[in-house]
């Protein structure tokens, strides 16, 4: 059985074409990518270490052997940061097995004054799940009629891949499914991601699992929505860790006039406040 460090790795070998690597391409390949031998060389690590890690059979790589992954994969800065979580989760994986409870849905009451204060801006609390725990009334606006709200535990993540209606608010849904499969690698605890992977699996289908399996470092661009109005927007999001309660306060910025006019045109429409959802 695989691990998330090994599959991750395995992903970022095959993904890999040896001649961006200075290497050369010795005859024809029976897999596409970097040799396991390339790699460990570049890494300098045993080919059957390598091995042992990609299939999941160790767990407890050293922090001098994720850093030289790192470097021989020539990774990113982000994506050098998801391999040291998935190393770090990968190594609490024997864990006690008992099931998670949901991850709070609390939001502190320091942090709904903060949205009151945005009003009525675009803005709203959630969890790296995707669970929508408050929001602003301008957020509101911007995704009314679109089904995203209509439930009493709104879930952005589950809205993306199980509502048809989705693949067309979200004008790049692709990338926006991308993101929201790779949050949940970084869940409140890896006991809460497994519950709700486990959860959203069966009826998420294969796009959801094959998303989740790649390992993809999201570029996060702007946001482009069709809303059912009509209107098209474009939002820039910045987000606000809020980390002693594994939740990120996310504030959408129009990108031009147009937009802002159209966010506009929206909050003239009749919605309710703040909404703190628990």
């Amino acid at each position: 059985m695989g691990t998330p460090l090994g599959d991750f790795v395995r992903a970022k070998r095959d993904s890999i074409q040896p001649e961006s690597l200075g290497l050369p391409v010795q005859g024809r390949r029976r897999s596409p990518g970097l040799r396991r031998s390339d790699l460990a060389a570049r890494a300098g690590i045993s080919v059957e270490y390598l091995t042992r890690i990609e299939q999941g059979r160790d767990r407890n790589p050293s922090v001098a052997v994720v850093n030289a992954l790192a470097d021989a994969l020539s990774l990113d800065p982000a994506e050098r940061n998801h391999l040291r979580y998935l190393a770090k989760i990968t190594g609490g994986e024997c864990s006690a097995h008992t099931r998670p409870a949901p991850p709070r849905r609390d939001v502190r009451p320091s942090v709904l004054e903060t949205l009151r204060l945005l009003e009525p801006g675009i803005a709203m609390v959630t969890n790296r799940l995707g669970d929508v725990l408050a929001h602003t009334s301008g957020y509101e606006s911007v995704t009314s009629g679109t089904g995203l709200l209509d439930s009493d535990a709104p879930n952005l993540t589950r809205y993306v891949f199980t509502d048809p209606r989705a693949r067309t608010f979200f004008a790049d849904w692709d990338d926006v499914a991308d993101e929201q499969a790779f949050d949940l690698w970084l869940g409140p605890t890896a006991g809460n991601y497994e519950w709700f992977t486990a959860e959203l699996s069966p009826v998420a289908g294969p796009d959801f699992t094959r998303r989740m399996n790649r390992h993809v470092v999201p570029r996060r661009g702007t946001l482009r929505l069709s809303h059912p109005s009509g209107c098209e927007l474009q939002l820039l999001r910045e987000t606000l860790e809020l980390s002693s309660d594994a939740q990120q306060l996310v504030v959408f910025l129009p990108v031009d006039e147009k937009t802002a006019h159209a966010v506009d045109e929206l909050r003239r429409r009749p919605h309710g406040r703040l909404r703190a959802i628990s």
